[in-house]
């Protein structure tokens, strides 16, 4: 039997074939700063009527893509915008063990992380749909105050009054400027993205790197020995894995801030190694509930699977998920062979040039996909995007770029 579609191992052996291809698209987004597996999706979905292949093939391509992303976007991430020792405090969780000379050991923390919320939330996407068709028309009718929960449940776990008025204020803030421009499409070079793109580099990018700009860069990394126990590794994994049904089926909630509210109800005794498992696990877990959510509730909530269902690609289940199992399995082999290189070869460069370049870098993709507005954008988007390690808060309150408009 086939791949859904019968007897046809031809077309089984094209599925396989189409999705290694996936497989090389996911691995230049995902080992690029700034660029998404999305803009490869819109790219290719813009040009599907002059692409001679089967919608499906296309949307195979397209979900492998996005699933190699999910577990390498964490290479550039670690390398780029590690900022000197002295605001190791203020630094992302995994900053902070790259600092410590734990780097290659993150690298692995997040591929497994990955690997074991795909092999949970494979089994569990289907009793999950089951619920969420249920409860999402009351989600759905109350989606403001629902959003406005997560909202308070993050302020309010803040660790100090300064730092939740901090939160609060950065929410604000992002709120009011993706209020002000997620529906705007200027002209640009390209019709690639959306406005997402200079607002998300702007306000999680680009600030890192400016704070970085002073640093000594990447340390020499030690060994890659796993030093997080077994059982929780386990169990944060799997509660990533969950954080990945939150994702995929609530609007505007990202995977770092399921992790933040997964994150208090597991052991605690390594919160950086912990924050790293669950959000790269609730990254990619996402991937497979949100496909879930797109057959049961016709609600894209990925890039790619919105660029997927503009282009009509049949929902066959098992073909799709044969994507996922494919990207998932090479997205944790790319992590492991690549990572350690990348950290080696930007760790060799001098960090301050390095995080010009990237930064000029993001702003012609800004300038590519949403053109000289876009560029304005990223400009103010970064402006705001500095201001939470001021405050000693989360940057994750900057998702207010998204839950504040969902909210109005």
């Amino acid at each position: 039997m086939g791949l859904g579609f019968g007897v046809d191992p031809g077309l089984t052996v094209s599925v396989v074939a189409v999705a290694f291809g996936g497989v090389a698209f996911g691995t230049c987004s995902g080992l690029v700063p700034g660029l998404h597996a999305n803009n490869f999706a819109v790219l290719l979905a813009a040009t599907a009527p002059s692409i001679p292949l089967d919608p499906l093939l296309l949307g195979v391509a397209m979900l492998t893509a996005g699933v190699v992303h999910t577990f390498l976007d964490i290479v550039p991430a670690l390398t780029l915008g590690v900022p000197d020792a002295a605001m190791a405090i203020a630094a992302l969780p995994g900053h902070r063990l790259v600092l410590a000379g734990r780097g290659r050991e993150a690298l692995r923390l997040s591929a497994v992380g990955s690997a074991l919320a795909v092999a949970i939330a494979l089994p569990l996407a289907l009793p999950i749909t089951w619920l969420m068709v249920r409860g999402y028309p009351t989600i759905r009718t109350h989606l403001t105050l629902v959003l406005a929960a997560v909202v308070c449940l993050l302020v309010l776990t803040e660790s100090s009054p300064r730092a939740a008025l901090g939160g609060l204020f950065a929410f604000g803030l992002a709120a009011a400027l993706g209020w002000a421009t997620l529906d705007v499409q200027p002209a640009a070079p390209l019709a690639a993205g959306s406005m997402l793109t200079p607002l998300l580099t702007g306000l999680f990018g680009a600030p890192i790197l400016l704070d970085a700009m002073g640093g000594d860069g990447v340390p020499p990394q030690a060994d890659a020995t796993l030093t997080m126990p077994r059982r929780d590794l386990g169990v944060t994994a799997g509660a990533g894995s969950l954080a990945g049904a939150l994702v995929g089926y609530l609007p505007g909630v990202s995977a770092a801030i399921a992790s933040v509210i997964a994150l208090p109800a597991l052991p605690n005794r390594d919160p950086d190694r912990g924050f790293i498992v669950a959000t790269s696990g609730a990254n990619t877990a996402n991937t497979v509930f949100a496909l879930f959510a797109l057959i049961a509730l016709g609600t894209p909530r990925t890039g790619v699977l919105v660029a997927m269902d503009n282009t009509g690609v049949p929902l066959r289940v098992p073909a799709l998920l044969t994507a996922v199992i494919i990207g998932a399995a090479a997205g944790f082999l790319l992590v492991v062979s690549v990572g350690d290189r990348y950290l080696l070869t930007v760790g060799n460069m001098e960090y301050t040039t390095v995080s010009a370049v990237v930064l000029v870098f993001l702003a012609g993709l800004s300038w590519l996909f949403t053109g000289w507005f876009g560029v304005g954008v990223f400009a103010v988007a970064a402006i705001v995007g500095l201001l939470p390690p001021r405050f000693g808060t989360r940057r994750v309150h900057l998702m207010g770029v998204l839950i504040g408009p969902l909210m109005l």
